[in-house]
């Protein structure tokens, strides 16, 4: 349910047999590299690791390291079990764990690195001892670390806090949840008993962005993910979005990417080759 180590000591047991190859994460993963340098792959973005440079992932995402190197840091990962605890359950409306932005990365100044550094080392003490209220001391160290994060991921990825983002977080749950039977806005609407022009307005004011973006982006990931990987054909992968039609998937996928699937597989896997 929650778990942190220093890379090079406790991680192996940490690290899953498919980390070689793409595979998804049921756990929200924070890295803090101090030292180390290596390449890996976020739902087909490349990054590659630098030190002193904070990475964060949530649960769903497709995950392929080109290599295991030796790296220095902090790992620390926890599950939407933790988060369900009563002292966790706002840190799930916190915008590094939302990730509006689809972000994997965060750029630390010498303050942030000594911030994130010492916090992440108390959350490593903590976890190792027996202390009483060991958990809630877990739970308060995390809560201010995510928060602290929060910040720098509001700055960096240009994701506004306008007040009140209830709406918006009910609406990207409901897109998660239904992104594959509903792609227009109006069927969110009519699930959060408001009128689509009232649903999109409010979407663009909190996020900056317009609710078909939404819709469409959410089903854009996982048409990527099932084009690169899996053997699916672009009908069976039509069929499992929600498209009547592959025609018309083959025509919208190349209308927002400027490529067709077929086009689109063939480019990303010539990438990871």
């Amino acid at each position: 349910m929650f778990e942190i180590a220093e890379a090079g000591e406790d991680l192996p047991a940490m690290i899953e047999p498919a980390f070689l190859i793409p595979h998804r994460k049921d756990y929200y993963l924070f890295v803090l590299v101090k030292q180390g340098s290596s390449r890996h792959w976020v739902d087909s973005v490349p990054y590659t690791l630098k030190p002193d440079t904070f990475y964060f992932t949530v649960p769903q995402q497709v995950h392929l390291k080109e290599e295991m190197l030796p790296m220095q840091g902090l790992v620390l990962r926890f599950t939407e079990e933790f988060l369900q605890l009563e002292e966790n359950r706002g840190l799930r409306d916190l915008p590094l764990l939302q990730n509006p932005a689809g972000g994997h990365e965060l750029r630390l100044s010498a303050a942030d690195r000594s911030f994130v550094g010492d916090r992440m080392c108390q959350l490593l003490s903590e976890f190792r001892g027996s202390d009483p209220w060991r958990n809630q001391m877990l739970a308060a160290q995390l809560r201010v670390l995510v928060l602290y994060l929060s910040r720098l991921y509001t700055e960096q990825f240009g994701v506004a806090d306008n007040g009140d983002r209830r709406l918006l977080k009910e609406f990207q749950s409901l897109v998660e949840l239904h992104y594959r039977q509903e792609h227009e806005v109006a069927g969110y609407a009519g699930l959060l008993h408001i009128s689509p022009g009232h649903l999109n307005d409010r979407v663009k004011q909190q996020s900056g962005k317009t609710a078909i973006h939404h819709i469409h982006a959410r089903i854009l990931v996982e048409a990527k993910r099932q084009l690169l990987h899996t053997e699916l054909s672009v009908k069976e992968i039509a069929d499992e979005l929600g498209f009547e039609d592959p025609a018309y998937f083959n025509r919208w996928f190349k209308r927002i990417t400027g490529n067709t699937p077929m086009g689109y597989r063939t480019e990303i896997r010539e990438m990871y080759r």
